[in-house]
């Protein structure tokens, strides 16, 4: 054993290798932005043999620099799409990324004529559109892979086609239990079982990658979500974490016992495969923010109001208080548990005395009360507590938001040694795998949080509240839109 683990980490703009050691520390970090087409807005589009290609040399740059591994560990973005044909390994048409708009319609109608919840951020309508657009007669022999798959498949030089189960749950594809795809949904997506990757478990060995020296085994898969979780120790039900990047996700291991109904739950949260293991699922709920840091980067780039989204710390700290303005984070709609795409961003409460601090610092306080949102869905829909809540992503590093985050939560609120912890999750599920963790016990020991932060806001009902009022005055801004559902 080397006690090595390289982590191939899949992003929206950028993909990361970097090798997992067996303290659970990632080094030898290799990145390079890999950020999709956008050929017309609202359609993201990327070229997933390129993409393959720079993920693969990065790959043999880590091993280069560290040495040989125990074994390869895949985290990514979760729904992005592709097909590629089956005997040339050459995609039929672009990739399709995970926010690509395109086929919004056909969710709507899907939902309308078959009373199917799909969403267009699911892999379902993109894998549809791209076989109706690029095999339109149903002839050519096809793969389909999200971003997981894919990778894989090149590693192996065409000799695995999988998908892990944490990934299959997100595309719209598979049935209730989780245990396979659905023929129903197959069926009226147009969609061969032929196409479909193997369903395999989060940890264990799937192949080796014969395109990388030593040909290592390919031993844990996850989504990005999921591998934060696990990145962050969250291995027993009732344990939760939330990342706060660009937009916010909260993932909350809930246990063996699965949905009983597709689409969402009653507070708007979701159910997901947090992972899976000898065919056993342990499942969990996802609870979603629109937008989280992009509302920092409104202020920096266009606003005008802070010179970097890292000034925004200091900016906001120079005050007390928000003096009771309160900044709804609502620029594309509201996600858990409201759900409405009409809502906007809305400030109230502004006087003559409101300054750039007073706005800042509402702005943070604003994703905070989000993010206590989110905590207060996954623990109505679970019926679990969250005992203290995990967090990472960019924001995680402003103190100013951290603590407000665990002023609105009213929770401890623990931070992420890295600031992106897909990275450690999927070198965990592979080391799990190769036996560098005995299990999952062990895996869940190997949490340090950088920090820890306590709440201390007294009138925390009080300020829920005026929140509460915020949210309403910011709702159904744009009817048609609040009338979407999926």
């Amino acid at each position: 054993m080397y006690g090595r683990i390289l982590v191939l980490d899949i992003g929206t703009t950028g993909t990361r290798a970097a090798i997992v050691t067996a303290d659970a520390t990632v080094t030898h970090v290799l990145h390079r932005n890999t950020p999709p087409d956008i050929p017309f807005p609202g359609l993201i589009e990327f070229d997933a043999a390129a993409l393959a290609h720079t993920a693969l040399e990065l790959a043999r740059e880590v091993i280069a620099s560290a040495g040989p591994v125990d074994a390869v560990g895949i985290t990514n973005q979760r729904a992005s799409t592709v097909v590629w044909d089956r005997a040339t390994g050459v995609p039929i048409g672009p990739a399709l990324g995970w926010q690509d708009l395109r086929t919004l319609g056909e969710c709507i109608s899907t939902k309308a004529e078959h009373g199917l919840p799909l969403a267009p951020n699911q892999s379902a309508t993109k894998v549809a559109w791209l076989l109706k657009t690029y095999d339109p007669d149903g002839k050519r022999d096809l793969c389909f892979g999200t971003i997981d798959t894919w990778l894989i498949w090149q590693l192996t030089e065409g000799g695995v086609h999988v998908t892990d189960r944490s990934n299959a749950a997100i595309t719209g594809l598979i049935d209730l239990d989780g245990q396979d795809w659905s023929d129903h949904t197959l069926d009226l997506m147009g969609v061969r079982r032929e196409a479909m990757p193997t369903l395999v478990d989060s940890t264990g060995i799937v192949g080796h990658a014969t395109a990388l020296p030593g040909a290592p085994p390919i031993a844990g898969i996850a989504g990005d979500q999921q591998a934060s979780l696990i990145g962050q120790g969250c291995v027993r039900p009732g344990l939760a974490k939330c990342t706060f990047g660009t937009g916010g996700m909260l993932d909350m291991v809930t246990g063996a016992i699965g949905p009983t109904q597709v689409g969402r739950t009653t507070h708007g949260s979701f159910p997901v495969v947090a992972w899976s293991d000898q065919a056993s699922i342990t499942w969990g709920i996802e609870a979603i923010m629109l937008t989280a840091g992009v509302n920092v980067d409104w202020l920096v780039e266009d606003l005008g109001l802070l010179p970097s989204a890292a000034s925004s710390h200091e900016i906001a700290a120079s005050v007390t208080s928000t003096e009771d303005v309160f900044y709804v984070p609502a620029l594309i709609g509201l996600g858990t548990p409201h759900w409405d795409y009409g809502a906007r961003g809305t400030l109230v409460g502004i006087t003559r005395g409101t300054t750039k601090a007073h706005l800042v610092r509402a702005v943070l306080e604003g994703v905070a009360h989000r993010g206590a949102d989110l905590v207060e869905a996954a623990e109505a829909d679970s019926g679990l507590t969250i005992p203290n809540l995990r967090i990472d992503g960019g924001m995680s590093a402003n103190p100013t938001f951290v603590q407000a985050l665990a002023d609105a939560t009213g929770k401890t609120v623990e931070v992420a040694p890295y600031t992106e912890c897909t990275t450690l999750g999927a070198g965990l599920l592979a080391g799990l795998a190769v036996g560098l963790w005995r299990d999952f016990d062990a895996v869940g020991e190997t949490w340090r949080p950088s920090r820890v932060v306590e709440p201390t806001l007294a009138d925390r009902s009080a300020r829920r509240g005026r929140w509460a009022e915020a949210v309403e005055r910011s709702s159904r801004w744009i009817p048609a839109l609040s009338a979407l559902d999926f």
